[in-house]
């Protein structure tokens, strides 16, 4: 191990650019929809070497080996994000003669500009670099600190922060009610990383006893929490009904086939309740399931109306239209409308948080004004809400709606979600086909569950589509590329959740602590001998 550590360390020039992003490439076999956790233990003990490599060179002065820290860490995060994010293009292949330009941009842009983030990371825990094993600590509080601010800089983009890879299974996902997405990541890095201390010998037993610890409790709290019993659900409990209509996304765009695609909706929510199960109270259709703007076809309120029976409530994903006044353009939003059995529309709710040049498109004056008219004419043209406000259903009880990649923004929750339900996601995920995307979306949604202490009703077009429970397990579900339905009474509440700012609080102590043994550590006051 000595040995092989040694290599890693004084390898130069294109060995270290091709195991720098191997590396990263590696940790992303730990994403679904393979979940191989245990790769991140290659991917970070090669980076802690390779990081020592560039901390003992002695060639150049403090700005130099920041920025050779830096170039490392952006080259680890570019193998990362594209080998995880590569199915992107896939989206762009569905018009690839208006689009096909756009695909280096998808596939290698936006890996490029989010293993930015990787290289800070490395660059500040290089500033607090030792021999020992407070190395761990530094590198994990610069992960922990980069992917807490992945989530909000340029709009946020936290997907496949590195703390989903150590929670393949509900087991494995329920330290998140403590500490959140973000303080897994923390941990994550110092528990990945901790095989890189059989490479070098300094501070090995303080080391890795802490890091086999921290993994033992993490799987001992899942254990703890998974084996005690869910409260009963209530009498009143909602029953649910998901529609997955299984629609190709190529054919969700010809505008000829709109009315059949609605009647497929209509048939399936029409069926008898799956034998065993009640009729359901509310019926959930996917993202923009409707073809057309629904205030404008009354006829398609009235079909509605015809398939609801007395007391149900479609919720379906649809375009809204708002009247900006004279002599402006009408405002779309990605919405979620709630229609009764009379066929009026009785709420909805508007999409927040927007995907940048798939539902808009920043800086557009900017850009028609240097005729940059490719990007100008992406799909996009919504407009955001103002805030995100629940559903209410007649009975008074609260559902509150994340839109397609909302859910995956665990900052995002409102402060009374627990005065909710469940959360309801509904989702399109038939842009990207049967790639990695729909799994990572679908782990991620059951993240959201575990740390809310909600039951998440996820409703998606292709797949994959569940009621999960509290604890991220799957109550009834449907795979990608399924068409059909699930029946399901939602389960109660978990009762031992902690509040959004207690988990925010705990990853800035956890964040505070891994900084405190670093600089200790960087400055002689931990041990470093074993």
């Amino acid at each position: 191990m000595e040995r092989l550590a040694g290599t890693i360390m004084l390898s130069g020039g294109f060995s270290r650019v091709l195991i720098a992003f191997l590396a990263g490439a590696i940790g992303a076999l730990a994403l679904p929809p393979i979940g191989f956790f245990a790769s991140l233990f290659v991917s970070f003990t090669l980076l802690v070497w390779l990081i020592d490599g560039t901390t003992g060179s002695p060639d150049g002065g403090v700005v130099s080996r920041a920025f050779r820290a830096f170039l490392l860490g952006w080259i680890f995060g570019f193998g990362y994000f594209v080998a995880g994010l590569w199915w992107l293009g896939n989206a762009l292949l569905l018009e690839a003669d208006e689009f096909a330009w756009a695909l280096p941009l998808a596939i290698l842009g936006l890996p490029a500009f989010l293993a930015l983030f990787y290289g800070i990371a490395v660059m500040l825990a290089n500033s607090l670099w030792s021999d020992g094993w407070g190395r761990l600590a530094a590198l994990s509080a610069a992960f922990g600190l980069v992917e807490w601010l992945r989530s909000f800089v340029a709009t946020g983009f936290p997907w496949n922060a590195i703390g989903y890879g150590m929670m393949p299974v509900p087991l494995m996902m329920q330290s998140s009610n403590l500490i959140g997405i973000f303080g897994m990541s923390m941990l994550a890095v110092f528990v990945f990383s901790s095989p890189a201390l059989f490479g070098t010998r300094r501070g090995m037993v303080p080391g890795l006893t802490l890091a086999v610890l921290l993994l033992t409790g993490h799987v001992g709290y899942g254990f703890y929490r998974q084996h005690r019993p869910l409260p009963e659900p209530a009498a009143d409990a909602i029953t649910v009904r998901i529609v997955q209509p299984g629609i190709d996304q190529s054919r969700k765009m010809l505008n000829t086939d709109r009315a059949e695609i609605f009647q497929e909706h209509l048939r399936l929510s029409a069926l008898p309740p799956t034998p065993g199960k009640k009729r359901p109270d509310i019926i959930v259709w996917p993202e923009t399931s409707v073809p057309f703007i629904l205030t404008q076809n009354p006829d398609a309120l009235e079909e509605i109306a015809k398939t609801l029976e007395d007391g149900q409530i479609l919720l379906t994903g649809a375009v809204r239209m708002e009247d900006a006044g004279a002599g402006h353009p009408p405002r779309y939003y990605n919405s979620v409308y709630a229609v009764d059995g009379q066929g009026q529309i009785i709420g909805a709710t508007d999409k927040v948080h927007l995907v940048p040049f798939g539902e808009y498109v920043p800086f557009e004056d900017v850009l028609r004004r240097f005729d940059i008219e490719n990007i100008v004419n992406l799909p996009g043209g919504f407009s955001p809400a103002a805030s995100r406000t629940p559903i209410i259903l007649p009975s008074g009880k609260k559902l509150y709606s994340f839109i397609c990649y909302e859910i995956i923004f665990p900052d995002e929750v409102p402060a009374d979600i627990a005065s909710s339900e469940a959360i309801l996601n509904v989702t399109n995920d038939g842009w990207f086909g049967d790639t990695p995307g729909p799994y990572q979306h679908f782990q991620q949604a059951r993240v959201r569950a575990v740390e809310t202490g909600l039951p998440v009703i996820r409703a998606a077009n292709t797949g994959i589509s569940a009621i999960i429970d509290p604890l991220g397990g799957i109550e009834a579900g449907l795979d990608y590329g399924q068409k059909g339905i699930i029946d399901a009474t939602l389960s109660s509440k978990a009762g031992d959740v902690l509040s959004s700012d207690a988990r925010k609080t705990n990853f800035w102590l956890l964040f505070i602590t891994m900084l405190i043994v670093a600089l200790f550590s960087r400055y002689g006051l931990v041990s470093r001998e074993n």
